[in-house]
């Protein structure tokens, strides 16, 4: 998005600025009664405007001019809205010109402002829920919907709180709103670089140390980020090259990114905010959505670092050398200004149990007043505030057109019993094969649906259709929501539509189908593990301490097997071992989903599964002596 002229800036700052107010109770200390869906409608016209002025069909004035006009009529639309809210309240019935022409201009000025910085998938999306409930009505089968006027259809995305105003839009303009607040805080005071350096201090001298460091500091960054393609284009330009010197692939070095960086959406506390909608969803509190993606996401990042460890102690990749590298103690005190600011976020959210928004907002404060006490002579103070609060809201603006689509399917779901539908025709492929198949089939489904989408979109999009087929058919809310959450981010690194692959691969200047393939290997356990907790719920501590001991066990010793699989071609002997040994790793790690968490077979493959490592261990250890051809990487400009 590009942001030039000082009125398109202090437009996009606005947005910040509202939220702010809007977050700490502003209007209701100065004795005005403003409605939450008064001030979504203007959040969300503001977008609108913003979005459109922002990514101009041209760079010519006269388009320009065209786009502020839409831009405007949309912003007017809203605030038509805003201004009689509750008497529209009362007057439902009446659905007159004065109602629906701006419905309409506003719903437009939604999609197209979501095509030009969302991609056209999620705008096309928008049109065809749109033109279901229009039309659907003429669908065969149980897919007919009822028929409804198109004013009533068009008046109930516009103002009704199943529409477009609903649930997601008052998510992402307060509780992810303040999440981005902080994150632009952090950036603008140098926190990204204290991550960097404290991730190049802990992990740098290690084995295959700058691959090591990518997955810290690109995990870190990304759970606060909110988007993977963001995340790799901002770490990956350090990474990345990094990687490549030590004797990394750029393959490799570009799919470690990639991945590292779609895991910080699951990783907690975060999620790269969608776990406030996956928290809202549910009906359930924020600690507990945090607690259920917890140990799938310590699994993720685990797999991750010991397939890298295994590659670089294969291929003689050694660490940055001690002396080139800061100091532990010196990158840890010049991080407080960055890890107090954390600590203070957890306190609020988990120990007063604030609103994630407002607690983020109030961390967002204690790093900047470390900034103000802390910055150097001369460093810029107070006229950070400004390039703050536009970064942030150039942030906004892709999110709340992503809430905003978002409640266009959700309300044309609901109006016209799509989802239950759906439900129907996903149920009969659990009755004729079974759950897997149904898991099969969603994960498949959810990962087509995920392509060129934005994190809380493929989230809201594909839960909000096949959610209630899972749970129709005995798998756990937690565990129907977390499956489908994992398989939508997916998209971003499947082939052939990998879109973090392909921006990591850009930058590595490699070839993005091989980097495709390579972070789908890297990433494996994120293909494999939401089957397990679908099957069985104590991976996301719903079960008792030994059900989730034994659940822990058992995925942790088929990992580390599994690692050894894919790390290298040469793994137990090669050919027809290896594959063996992959099957053998994933047998062991899903015997918790296989005979249940609390069964003695389940106990007695993970015990047996520990001395078969150190077995495993020794024997792959002699045979990387005796294969010095796999013992020296490629130059990665070869590559």
């Amino acid at each position: 998005m590009t942001v030039r002229f000082p009125a398109v800036a202090t437009l996009v700052a606005s947005l910040t600025a509202l939220g702010i107010l809007w977050l700490l109770d502003v209007p209701r200390h100065l004795g005005f009664v403003v409605l939450t869906e008064q001030y979504l409608a203007l959040m969300i016209g503001l977008a609108t405007l913003a979005g459109l002025v922002t990514a101009p069909l041209k760079d010519n004035a006269l388009v320009r001019l065209a786009d502020w006009v839409l831009g405007l009529a949309c912003l007017a639309s809203w605030l038509w809205l805003a201004w009689n809210y509750e008497a529209w309240l009362l007057d439902p019935v009446n659905r007159g010109p004065e109602k629906w022409i701006p419905a309409v201009i506003a719903l437009f000025g939604i999609l197209e402002a979501t095509r030009r910085h969302c991609g056209a998938v999620l705008a096309l999306l928008g049109v065809a829920f749109i033109a279901y409930g229009l039309f659907g009505h003429l669908a065969p089968g149980i897919f007919a919907a009822a028929e409804m006027a198109p004013a009533r259809f068009t008046l109930y995305l516009y103002n009704d709180t199943n529409g477009v105003l609903g649930l997601v839009l008052r998510v992402g303009a307060t509780q992810i709103l303040g999440f981005i607040v902080f994150g632009a805080v952090l950036n603008a005071v140098g926190g990204s670089q204290l991550l960097t350096d404290l991730a190049m201090a802990s992990m740098g001298h290690r084995r295959g140390g700058p691959a090591k460091v990518a997955i810290l500091a690109s995990s870190l960054f990304g759970t606060l980020s909110g988007s993977t393609v963001a995340n790799v284009m901002s770490t990956g330009i350090v990474t990345i090259p990094m990687m490549k010197r030590s004797g990394f692939p750029a393959r490799y070095a570009a799919a470690i990114e990639a991945v590292a960086s779609n895991g910080g959406q699951i990783a907690p506390p975060v999620m790269g905010a969608t776990a406030f909608v996956i928290a809202e969803f549910l009906q359930v509190s924020y600690a507990d959505v945090v607690l259920a993606a917890l140990l799938p996401a310590v699994a993720y990042y685990v797999m991750l670092y010991l397939q890298v460890d295994r590659y670089a102690a294969v291929h003689g990749l050694e660490g940055t050398p001690r002396a080139e590298l800061p100091p532990l103690g010196k990158s840890l005190i010049r991080s407080w200004p960055l890890l107090l600011p954390l600590g203070v976020l957890m306190y609020f959210l988990f120990g007063l149990g604030y609103a994630p928004g407002k607690a983020a907002l109030y961390a967002a404060f204690v790093a900047y007043g470390f900034h103000l006490v802390m910055a150097p002579r001369g460093a810029p103070r107070f006229s950070i505030l400004f390039d703050i609060a536009r970064t942030a809201g150039k942030t906004m603006v892709p999110v709340l057109l992503v809430c905003a689509v978002a409640g266009i399917i959700i309300g044309t779901i609901n109006v016209t019993g799509l989802g239950f539908a759906l439900t129907l025709a996903l149920g009969k492929i659990a009755q004729v094969g079974g759950v897997l198949p149904l898991l099969a089939v969603t994960a498949l489904i959810a990962v087509i649906l995920g392509v060129g989408m934005p994190t809380t979109g493929v989230y809201v999009v594909v839960s909000v259709l096949l959610a209630p087929a899972l749970v129709k058919a005995g798998i756990g809310l937690m565990s129907a929501h977390l499956f489908i959450f994992y398989f939508g981010l997916l998209s971003m690194l499947t082939p052939p539509v990998a879109i973090a692959s392909y921006a990591a691969a850009s930058l590595a200047q490699s070839d993005m189908w091989r980097t495709g393939v390579t972070g789908v290997q890297l990433a494996i356990v994120a293909y494999l593990i939401p089957f397990v907790f679908a099957f069985n719920p104590a991976l996301l501590f719903d079960g008792t301490w030994e059900e989730i001991a034994v659940s822990c066990l058992s995925v942790g010793a088929g990992g580390i097997i599994l690692a050894e699989v894919l790390a290298w071609k040469g793994a137990y002997g090669g050919g027809w071992k290896r594959l063996a040994m992959a099957v053998v790793a994933l047998f062991i790690g899903g015997s918790s989903a296989l005979f249940g968490a609390a069964a003695f077979a389940t106990l007695a493959v993970a015990l047996a599964a520990l001395p078969l490592i150190w077995i495993l261990r020794r024997f792959s250890a002699g045979h990387v002596k005796t294969a010095p051809a796999t013992a020296s990487p490629q130059p990665s400009s070869q590559v």
